[in-house]
């Protein structure tokens, strides 16, 4: 079973985009290889489902922090080695030795570079095999023991004897033959062994550089999400909160005035969970969570004019679709950034009322709700599984200020005619 999302949540969490700067991806994305970028965007689109399989690779993460290892291959050397391993050789030893010496002789006499490729491409894979065998053997672990007990047999014994050297054109053809075409599937698999160890290195890397933590996943009947201390892992001075939902308080309405940290909370809240389906490191300390069938957001639902949409009937079509998956049952969880705000405000204090309620029946899933219309949540009072928070504004003289810290209750706060004044709208104006 796949793990349910979609463009929009994905592109409200910023979760990925190679060429986005502040994309949760290019945050993780200091891998080395091609290959490890491959399979890092592999484990960006597919979130587990499992909570064996999340807590068994976020161990293995957690184990190559502590291990605190270097990517072993420079870049530009790897890259031939992959350059190298993309082409296959035709034939046996013989045609291939006539071939390599043909390229030697039209590396003398025509000054074709066919041969001194060949000689350069070979050598750096030797030198990447040494150098594998080398960090291999550092590491006790499943994922490795392949790899280690094969770079440590017969087969391989020649690479300590020609690392380094220069190769006549009998050992080039021979080495050639024997890498490109004998040991070809040995061969691919120790690559992706090398993009196994390029992501995890890079990704446990980053983890002990930002500070971040493992959590650990639990089964879809346990309900729960919490975490004693939740930021952003794009923002290096985050302030932390505390939060929890679980099947007796399944839903978060939560207000506060603009700037005050709604959404940076929401958003927070939904690249945790996303990250520790993914069994990545997150920016939550202390994170339990159990797994969900998925994860919706709307945050930032744009209007869509070519097909006459406007932003009402957007964000009206988007919750639709929402509640169709959450009437089905789905263990899903929600983020809905000011519900309605498209509409007049009579209008979406009584839709966003009457969603709230309606979403808050299904205890199996989880909701964060917020909205300026502070007044919904005086009527929301009455239900008992529904808990209030609010993100603060502290005035120092007429100059609001936000402290960013999850707070319990309903916002009184109503600065905005405040903020208009300071700004001198008004004056501008007039004058």
């Amino acid at each position: 079973m796949s793990f349910i999302t979609d463009k929009q949540t994905l592109e409200d969490l910023g979760l990925l985009g190679k060429f986005k700067q502040h994309s949760v991806f290019s945050i993780f994305n200091k891998v080395k290889t091609g290959g490890g970028e491959r399979l890092l965007t592999e484990m960006f689109h597919q979130p587990l489902t499992d909570a064996t399989a999340i807590n068994e690779r976020s161990s293995l993460f957690h184990y190559f922090q502590n291990a605190n290892l270097s990517f072993p291959f420079d870049t530009a050397d790897f890259n031939r080695v992959e350059n190298y391993m993309s082409s296959v050789i035709n034939g046996n030893g013989v045609t291939n030795l006539a071939a390599v010496a043909r390229k030697k002789f039209a590396g003398a006499f025509l000054h074709d570079k066919q041969y001194e490729q060949l000689q350069q491409n070979l050598r750096a894979t030797i030198a990447a095999l040494v150098a594998l065998r080398a960090l291999v053997n550092k590491l006790d672990i499943p994922m490795t023991a392949q790899a280690r007990q094969f770079l440590s047999g017969k087969k391989m014994q020649w690479l300590d004897t020609v690392n380094g050297q220069t190769l006549s054109i009998l050992n080039t053809a021979r080495y050639d033959s024997l890498l490109r075409n004998t040991l070809r599937k040995e061969m691919e698999w120790l690559l992706e062994t090398i993009y196994q160890l390029d992501v995890y290195i890079a990704v446990s890397s980053v983890s002990r550089e930002r500070g971040f933590y493992y959590a650990t996943a639990l089964p879809g009947s346990a309900n729960v999400f919490g975490s004693t201390a939740l930021r952003h892992p794009g923002l290096p001075n985050a302030v932390p909160n505390a939060i929890r939902l679980d099947s007796s308080t399944n839903l978060l309405f939560l207000t506060g005035a603009n700037m005050a940290g709604k959404s940076t909370l929401m958003k927070s809240f939904g690249i945790a969970l996303y990250m520790g389906h993914m069994g990545f490191p997150v920016a939550a300390a202390n994170m339990r969570f159990s797994i969900r069938d998925g994860l919706y957001t709307s945050i930032n639902v744009p209007d869509n004019l070519n097909m006459g949409y406007s932003h009402f009937y957007a964000e009206v079509l988007r919750v639709k679709k929402v509640a169709q998956e959450v009437s089905n049952r789905k263990n899903m969880v929600v983020i809905f950034d000011e519900l309605f705000k498209g509409t007049n405000v009579k209008d979406a204090y009584d839709a966003t009322l009457a969603c709230t309620v309606a979403f808050s029946r299904y205890r199996n899933s989880a909701f964060i709700i917020s909205t300026h219309i502070i007044e919904v949540g005086e009527a929301l009072k009455p239900y008992n599984n529904i808990q209030f928070g609010y993100m603060p504004t502290v005035m120092k003289g007429n100059q609001p200020t936000y402290p960013y810290t999850l707070t319990s209750g309903i916002t009184s706060d109503r600065q905005g005619m405040l903020i208009i004044e300071n700004e001198k709208i008004l004056e501008a104006l007039y004058n």
